[in-house]
């Protein structure tokens, strides 16, 4: 083609380019430079944009690890595999499993909470959430009495939105900090602020600190539940907007929230490595606390292992995104040293179990009880009694603190499925066999700490 005039963007168009940022500099570059024909497509070969991918005419196999019991679990699992349906027409989904505690967090095609999918060569971080690898700790703090490891724990953990003030920072290591610097996305001030400020700190919602009684051993043992907190809010922030990209320009009928970052990109790779370095700071964030509550006692941990429940999981090719689903398979945990973690509510045991892959559970098992209805459906069903009168009929015999001093009624074991079960349907379908029990004590949550926040108490006065 002949370059008698200046090039325009309908030029470009015509050539069959997508309009992008990139449009002005090129044509600037082109009309400047008065390059035409094969030097003119040598230079507009660098902007040549990959092939539209198309939504799966159908949805990928998915497997269905759950049942209703009675009338809500019945709408519950329906929204769920109705959502599922949708999602599991993403182009880079090839497999996926609901687990029994699954609920909706989103509209339907949102990757439901107890979900499992498998992509082919790419990363999405609205599969893995804001809160990237949710986990939990366990420390067995031997014959200690359990009392006492909950009092010290309280002094040594933190609940609540924003992090520890300069007076009560626990020391962020130095090799985590040269990781940080080491990868673009992690490396500015706000994400390093946070990572400090953050550390040894639990957040709020359904996060807690557990303690109680092995039902194997009589030891007392304390558990941690929390994700990355301010970090990992932070980096899913920065890999939405850089997958949303990658969708307006590889399949805008993909649903933002199911955008991906195909691995083999650079922005692949980095993404890759930032939630790795991630995954390193939440477990850290883990041991300060328990490191914290076993100096205090002044006692040596007999055993400690952990796992995450909500995370982007790689083998070879294939990238499995876990919202709230506990990993049996040792080849997803580099680290792994102990059986998995299920936590069910603040009044049930918490579950040690050991497990196998198998082609219906893709090597995952639940990752807690969940819920049928919402918070604020619960907190409806529970209207003409008073906060305090529901409190203490679930929690009976208990020792259960909240950190800001106010119930969380949204938190109590009646806002979760019943726990049982949970139990019979991991039996059922093969998610994980349980080798042992945390019986409960007592634990620490954040509470409603939104009912006397300073902009809450502001507007009273």
């Amino acid at each position: 083609m002949k370059n008698k005039t200046n090039i325009t963007g309908k030029t470009l168009i015509e050539l069959g380019f997508r309009s992008g940022k990139w449009f002005p500099e090129a044509i600037d570059h082109i009309n400047t430079n008065k390059l035409e024909g094969a030097a003119m497509h040598n230079y507009l070969e660098q902007f040549k944009s990959p092939p539209m991918v198309d939504l799966h005419t159908e949805a990928a196999p998915f497997a269905i690890n759950i049942k209703a019991e009675n009338e809500s679990e019945k709408t519950n699992v329906n929204s769920v595999v109705e959502s599922m349906n949708t999602l599991m027409k993403t182009p880079t989904l090839v497999n996926g499993a609901i687990m029994p505690d699954a609920c909706p967090t989103g509209p339907n095609g949102t990757i439901p909470v107890g979900g499992v999918v498998v992509a082919k060569n790419a990363i999405h971080p609205g599969m893995h959430s804001a809160d990237i690898c949710c986990s939990v700790m366990l420390t067995d703090f031997g014959t200690m009495n359990p009392k006492k490891v909950l009092d010290a724990a309280h002094q040594n953990t933190h609940f609540g939105p924003g992090g520890r003030d300069r007076n009560t920072q626990y020391r962020f290591p130095e090799e985590l900090l040269k990781d940080f610097q080491g990868n673009y996305l992690l490396n500015n001030e706000k994400m390093i602020q946070a990572a400090r400020s953050h550390l040894g700190t639990q957040g709020d919602g359904n996060h807690f600190l557990f303690v109680g009684k092995s039902r194997k051993t009589g030891n007392t043992m304390m558990i941690t539940h929390h994700g990355s907190r301010g970090p990992g809010a932070n980096l899913y922030t920065k890999g939405m907007k850089i997958a949303e990209r990658f969708r307006k320009e590889l399949s805008p009928e993909t649903l933002k929230q199911n955008a991906w970052i195909p691995f083999d990109t650079e922005e692949g790779q980095m993404y890759w490595e930032a939630l790795q370095i991630i995954r390193k700071w939440t477990k850290t964030n883990h041991e300060v606390i328990h490191n914290a509550t076993l100096d205090a006692l002044q006692v040596e941990a007999q055993d400690r292992y952990w796992n995450e429940h909500n995370f982007v999981f790689k083998d070879k090719d294939l990238f499995y995104h876990a919202k709230g689903a506990t990993p049996l398979d040792a080849k997803f945990m580099p680290d792994i040293t102990g059986p998995r973690l299920i936590p069910l509510n603040m009044s049930e045991p918490v579950l040690i179990v050991s497990g196998e892959t198998t082609a219906s559970n893709l090597g995952f098992a639940p990752h807690g009880a969940g819920r049928n209805v919402s918070r604020t459906q619960h907190r409806r069903s529970k209207e003409g009694r008073t906060n305090e009168e529901v409190f203490q009929e679930e929690t009976n015999g208990l020792d259960i603190r909240f950190f800001s001093n106010e119930i969380d009624v949204t938190e109590l074991p009646s806002a979760y499925k019943n726990a049982e079960t949970v139990r019979k349907q991991m039996d059922e379908y093969g998610l994980g066999k349980v080798i042992d029990e945390v019986l409960p004590y007592g634990c620490v949550m954040a509470g409603d700490w939104k009912k006397n926040a300073p902009w809450r108490r502001k507007k009273r006065r």
